[in-house]
């Protein structure tokens, strides 16, 4: 990278408030330009898949990026309002040299994001990420632009979604009917308002769905995954057998069983690892997940024999070390889970569909499946900072850490660490006595807002 290089990719894809820096309509059209520089370049083929969550905001990137693709003279196939995973699986069913995902996932209306994903389906590497910022802030694209004959052309795909749909239900058993149970279903307002109650009910599910009426404006607001008290409700209210709920862009979920107990990504990877593992279908025995997860997933990954491995939180890390390592199964806390055996990136539907067949196959109810899984109590705190220095550098917060560490000795463990997309420093404790964890995370946060709070 050179001096003039303009950082714009952060953990994952491109994110901010939607008309400020990095997510402005002139950043957008120079990504479009420089990724169409980029493929034109790598490959013999000149086809970009364009999907997106629904924020009003949306609008105005995808025509950005269309417009900035088709300068360089790249097909664009416009697919509308689609799960990521859903954009991921067309990339690859129509052999298109990338997909692009406009969508912030869980983030309110306000902000927005760009992410892209390879031929394969895959997040795109920091190496190529570093291209197209190199290429950005160059701004020169006057070697490489086409004849006014062989500009790109922007098409509608009309079929996206039942695609997508069929694509989804084919990962669940023919054998299986989901006939008689009852989902409460949360789709956020996001890209799954439309794809995912009619999976659930085309494999004979009665599905009661809530936030399914997206405005460009609501889109995760007080609903979704970060609002799973909502789902629950509907569980309870309806006496409803499983309830889900979803991320703005439908690559997450967060469940609920019959009894009103939320479930995690860290539940829901333990469900489904100690199935695999039964079934002889967990590959090399293996699992993988980031640092946040809780120390009952650890244990309860011990005490049935399966290896756990760690990496860096973000759902392309968990992927690129599932890669490595050979196994087909990880996910994060959050609720990305990964089942490489169907998809390259998490997807929420895919996961609840997965799950469901755990219970049916099982003939167990999701409290029952969930019943050796005991979560250690765990306290995560998010301080809004105005910068983000290195943390040893802030004396008191490492003599807080240190404190904090001797108290829960190897009977928990404490992670401080920066949001990659917002300006927020996140402090997760965890250890047996949640007073004492709440002690221990409230004073690293009163010394963080010292040193560095907005």
């Amino acid at each position: 990278m050179t001096e003039r290089t303009i950082k714009i990719f952060g953990t994952d894809g491109v994110r901010g408030k939607a008309n400020h820096n990095p997510m402005t309509v002139e950043i957008a059209m120079a990504l479009g330009r420089a990724a169409g520089k980029l493929f034109r370049t790598h490959s013999g083929k000149h086809r970009v898949v364009i999907g997106k969550d629904t924020r009003l905001s949306c609008y105005m990137f995808e025509n950005a990026l269309i417009a900035g693709l088709c300068s360089m003279g790249i097909d664009t196939l416009m697919v509308g309002p689609l799960p990521t995973p859903g954009v991921a699986f067309i990339t690859r069913a129509y052999r298109a040299d990338a997909g692009i995902v406009i969508s912030a996932s869980h983030n309110p209306f306000r902000d927005n994001g760009i992410k892209f994903f390879s031929a394969e389906g895959f997040k795109f590497s920091p190496e190529w990420e570093a291209e197209i910022e190199k290429l950005v802030s160059l701004n020169d694209f006057d070697d490489c632009l086409p004849e006014a004959s062989d500009i790109g052309k922007n098409t509608k795909i009309d079929d996206a979604n039942g695609r997508y749909i069929e694509f989804a239900k084919n990962t669940f058993p023919r054998h299986l009917s989901l006939s008689g149970m009852k989902i409460a279903l949360d789709c956020a307002n996001g890209a799954g308002y439309r794809v995912a109650p009619m999976i659930f009910r085309e494999l004979g599910a009665e599905v009661i769905a809530i936030g399914d009426r997206p405005n460009g404006l609501n889109i995760n607001d007080m609903c979704g995954s970060l609002h799973p008290e909502k789902v629950r409700e509907l569980v309870r209210e309806h006496k409803a057998h499983v309830g889900i709920a979803l991320d703005g862009d439908a690559d997450r979920v967060i469940m609920v069983d019959e009894k009103g107990n939320i479930l995690d990504g860290d539940a829901i990877l333990a469900i489904s690892a100690k199935y695999l593992r039964e079934k002889g279908e967990l590959k090399n025995n293996k699992v993988v997940t980031t640092v946040m997860s809780n120390l009952g997933f650890f244990r309860a990954m011990k005490e049935i024999g399966v290896e756990v491995i760690t990496t860096q939180v973000g759902d392309r890390h968990v992927f690129r070390e599932m890669l490595e390592a050979d196994c087909n199964l990880g996910g994060e806390q959050s609720g990305h889970v990964i089942f490489s055996d169907f998809n390259t990136t998490g997807d929420g539907l895919v996961t609840a569909l997965q799950i469901l067949k755990f219970m049916l196959e099982k003939n167990m109810s999701l409290s029952q499946l969930t019943a050796s899984f005991k979560k250690y109590p765990q306290v995560c705190l998010n301080i809004p900072v105005s910068s983000k220095p290195p943390l040893e550098n802030l004396e008191q917060v490492k003599k807080d850490i240190s404190q904090g560490n001797k108290i829960l000795s190897e009977n928990g463990r404490i992670l401080v660490r920066y949001s990659g997309t917002e300006n927020i420093c996140r402090v997760m404790v965890e250890g047996p006595e949640k007073e004492e964890i709440d002690r221990i995370a409230q004073s690293i946060a009163g010394s963080i807002k010292n040193e560095i709070g907005s």
